[in-house]
């Protein structure tokens, strides 16, 4: 009997699963995330489904991990501080496909240097602007280094890459090794997001491999890629941006196990994150733009997957503007109001009574902050410092936190970098006043929602009269949300063109009042065409209610609480490597290799040879990341424009890909 370990550490819950021979799984279990130290949860995790199981630990004979830290992370905003060297371009050009926004403040170098489309040195690389740069910026946690045509000739950016090592000794992430496509500033955003993950990631990988062998698993481990594949441990820690979508992508491959669908749209609802996406004909669909998230658009191929900010644990916003008022839900997740009291009961209950005897209603009413242990703080300002210092190790009312409206910003960006939590009110505390989810302290969020409640809206009336009716108001927005991510979803990926955007459509009065079945001198109908796969460990209470609304089956699969950690172990090693061969001159064929360009004078020389190198990349990275039974797969793509009778070469791309089985332990 050979058994697979699947974990996925999400924003809220770890969850793990043990597969017997790629068939049957055997046990499933679940352990709160812990965010100052991953591997409690992780190891939490792993030794309940073991018990459940009753297996040994030496049993096991291969562990995956999926996780949606990177995806969180890039949508909430927080990551290391990070530096970009941008080499060959101009200022201007930091403005551009969101690199100022990507760098959230951070520094940045742009230098002289860079590479023409031929591979042929631009302009001199200047080394004394970097070493000055680099004595200036401290506390800097990952490098980023972009330069001009650096797929087809990264000299300059490996030369930026030593010097910085050799400096500082952090971690340096190189654009051309993420992506061999063109387009300077999009792998430039791509470099940064991965120089901010690196240290996030490192550390879930290195505690989950400790985790490992203290509990007595010797087996390889694995971790899932943004398009379902697997890939190295090793490889993971080197390349984070492309865990992105790692958790969601999990749950596409898991969910394909679990129902055998050939056509549907899955939604996975998390702590954090909502991710939907297409499986058609039997397959998801690669987003052949590059994975988005967190508003980036970033080169990483990843599984068509559309995430919003709306999950269990989505911070409610009162809507107190207009007559009718309201709430919204996310896009920012907080640790909700019941977890915290369940952690720190005493300071919490406290804080909630004095606030429900006060006469009028605070801003800051049922909401906390907490230090995460563990998480660096370097480099952070002097507001920023005083905070900490104030809040310590302890559990604080925001009231008492925060004295001043500048220091909400100080809060903010300490949240961003992950360095503090707040707490506040979420539809899974609405879950927990319904009798819906008994997991936590039910009572904390009972006197939360009746704080939130006793709030006026835009005519001076409570928003709700109880906290019952609140909490409903609260679960009716997440169905209302979550139907138009699903619709928004399904307009993007439908085959006709409605000439508005998805997200307008999605929300249209026609859509709107089509869903509720319109009956006058017009009657309209609108409806999903295909089933709605629901995943995660709150979709049963809450689908049902959006396939109503949508007017579709939908399918709620069993351990579809833990399809992330199935999909993690039932999915294959996948590499790919790709090249390109451009027409510099006439008769002379140039191929792009990392160690300088070749010329060739016959087309089909230069593209065997840039073949046989990328195939060879390709099977040692799969070999690396413990895959056999290796298939290899080559693609061209060759661009040729007919001119006076004849077709001319004008650049051929190829494209390697390596697939096979993770390689299981022996017993």
């Amino acid at each position: 009997m050979t058994l697979s370990l699947g974990v996925d550490t999400g924003g809220t819950y770890t969850d793990a699963v043990l597969i017997r021979d790629e068939r049957d799984v055997i046990a499933t279990a679940k352990a709160l995330t812990t965010r100052s130290d991953l591997a409690i949860g992780v190891g939490n995790a792993i030794r309940a489904v073991l018990d459940q199981a009753g297996v040994a630990p030496g049993d096991i004979g291969l562990a995956s991990l999926s996780t949606t830290l990177a995806t969180n992370a890039l949508v909430e905003g927080q990551g290391g501080r990070v530096a970009l060297v941008y080499i060959g371009f101009g200022e201007g050009d930091l403005d551009k496909h969101g690199l100022r926004e990507a760098l959230k403040g951070d520094p940045a170098l742009v230098i002289s240097g860079g590479h023409s489309h031929t591979g042929a040195e631009a302009a001199p690389l200047d080394l004394g602007a970097l070493q000055s740069f680099l004595v200036s910026n401290k506390g800097i946690s990952g490098f980023a280094v972009a330069g001009l045509f650096a797929t087809r000739n990264p000299e300059h950016e490996l030369t930026v890459a030593r010097a910085i090592t050799e400096a500082t000794g952090a971690p340096v992430t190189c654009s051309h090794q993420l992506s061999a496509k063109l387009n300077g500033p999009k792998r430039a955003v791509t470099a940064v997001l991965n120089a901010r993950l690196i240290g996030m990631i490192d550390r879930l990988i290195g505690r989950a491999q400790d985790t490992l062998v203290e509990i007595g698993i010797d087996a390889p481990m694995m971790v899932v890629r943004g398009d379902g594949a697997l890939m190295s441990a090793e490889q993971a820690r080197e390349r984070p941006i492309e865990t992105i979508l790692s958790g969601p992508a999990a749950s596409i491959v898991g969910a394909r196990w679990l129902t055998g669908v050939e056509n549907a749209l899955v939604s996975d609802i998390g702590g954090t994150t909502t991710d939907v996406a297409l499986i058609r004909d039997g397959r998801p669909k690669i987003d052949p733009a590059g994975a988005q998230v967190g508003g980036f658009r970033t080169m990483v191929e990843a599984v068509a997957m559309r995430t919003y900010g709306l999950g269990g644990d989505s911070q409610v916003h009162v809507i107190t503007e207009g007559l009718q008022g309201g709430v919204h839900l996310g896009p920012r997740r907080v640790l909700p109001l019941s977890l915290i009291a369940a952690e720190a009961g005493e300071v919490v209950h406290a804080a909630l009574d004095a606030q429900l005897r006060s006469a009028s209603t605070g801003e800051y009413d049922a909401r906390f902050a907490r230090r995460v242990l563990g998480v660096p703080a370097e480099g952070i300002g002097p507001r920023e410092t005083v905070l900490l210092d104030r809040l310590g190790t302890r559990v604080l009312p925001l009231s008492d936190l925060l004295r001043t409206r500048m220091e909400q910003g100080a809060l903010t960006r300490l949240v961003d970098r992950g360095i503090v939590q707040v707490s506040g009110l979420t539809p899974s505390d609405a879950s927990h006043v319904l009798g819906r989810l008994d997991a936590w302290d039910a009572e904390a969020a009972q006197k939360g929602m009746e704080l939130f409640a006793r709030k006026r809206t835009g005519n001076g009336e409570r928003l709700a009269k109880d906290a019952e009716t609140l909490a409903t108001m609260i679960i009716d927005q997440l169905t209302e949300q979550t139907a138009q991510t699903l619709l928004e979803t399904a307009f993007a990926e439908e085959d006709a063109d409605f000439d508005l955007p998805p997200e307008q459509l999605a929300r249209h009065v026609l859509t709107r009042r089509g869903l509720s079945g319109h009956r006058g001198l017009l009657a309209l109908d609108v409806a999903l065409n295909l089933p709605v796969v629901g995943l995660g460990a709150s979709a049963a209470s809450y689908y049902p209610a959006v396939g109503a609304r949508l007017r579709c089956d939908t399918i709620l699969p069993e351990h579809g609480g833990v399809a992330n950690a199935i999909g993690a172990v039932v999915g294959r090693v996948t590499l790919r490597r790709a090249g390109s061969v451009t027409a510099p001159a006439e008769g002379r064929y140039r191929v792009h290799l990392v160690d300088g360009p070749q010329d060739f004078g016959d087309p089909e020389q230069a593209m065997t040879l840039l073949e046989t190198v990328l195939r060879g990349e390709a099977e040692q990275a799969a070999r690396a990341a413990g895959a056999e039974d290796i298939r290899i797969l080559v693609n061209r793509d060759i661009r040729q424009v007919p001119v006076e009778g004849r077709e001319v070469f004008i650049e051929a791309e190829v494209t390697v890909e390596a697939s096979g089985r993770p390689r299981i332990a022996a017993e």
